[in-house]
């Protein structure tokens, strides 16, 4: 941005009815005048001198970065909200503004919250993202596994070879529980309503569909699955 830089003495602004108006001092980098002393002269200057210190817009986006971080504090998992170990007037100040109900009075406790984030230490923020990224990544993993879990209750249902493929990769399942409810469910599933289908109305379960779904997500949750192509459950 500072290359092609052409100094001019002054630049006249013109008024609507093109009189001259105003003479300013500064010069001109790839056709944009820049007026001396303004901000942007200011940081090209900085950046002449090649000074590590941040601009005024670097300062402003980190701040609105870490008011943003503060704010996200308010919907972070309690276990997290602890693990971070934040110093104990922003973990009150975060307290308070989940207290508060009044817009105008959590605004201003917003703003202090964003106050106390910009005296935290690099170590500290850095401790933030990590909660933040840890609770974003393990509702993703939930995600899939109610995914998964809804899969294989359906594939078990609905295939015999498939109790053995899930006991390979459980080996601790309680088979009689799990073939009692398979059972269950079969015997338990309504006759196909094509009506219903035809709206995309779900059929309504018994007791045991959403059992066998209650065990296969517990499975899942305490010991994920192996990673075999084979052993995966499929979709028609």
């Amino acid at each position: 941005m500072v290359t092609a830089m052409i100094l001019a003495d002054t630049h006249i602004e013109e008024s609507p009815h093109h009189m001259p108006r105003k003479f300013k001092k500064g010069y001109f980098v790839q056709g944009q005048f820049v007026a001396e002393g303004s901000e942007l002269d200011l940081e090209l200057k900085r950046e002449l001198k090649g000074g590590d210190e941040p601009s005024r817009t670097d300062l402003k986006r980190e701040s609105d970065e870490l008011q943003k971080l503060g704010e996200s504090l308010l919907s972070l998992r309690a276990d997290l909200f602890e693990k971070a170990a934040l110093p104990d007037k922003l973990t009150e100040a975060v307290q308070e503004a989940k207290r508060i109900t009044n817009f105008e009075g959590k605004r201003r406790q917003m703003q202090f919250i964003g106050k106390l984030m910009r005296k935290l230490e690099p170590a500290d923020v850095q401790g933030i993202r990590d909660a933040l990224q840890e609770q974003v990544q393990g509702s993703a993993q939930e995600t899939m596994n109610l995914h998964l879990a809804e899969q294989w209750r359906d594939r078990l249902i609905a295939d015999d070879d498939a109790f053995a493929i899930w006991f390979n990769s459980f080996p601790e399942t309680d088979t009689q529980q799990l073939r009692a409810l398979i059972r269950q469910a079969r015997k338990d599933a309504p006759p196909a309503d094509k009506a219903a289908v035809s709206q995309g109305l779900a059929p309504r379960q018994g007791r045991a569909y959403r059992e066998i779904f209650q065990l296969v997500r517990d499975h899942l949750t305490t010991h994920p699955e192996p990673e075999s192509d084979n052993d995966a459950p499929y979709t028609d």
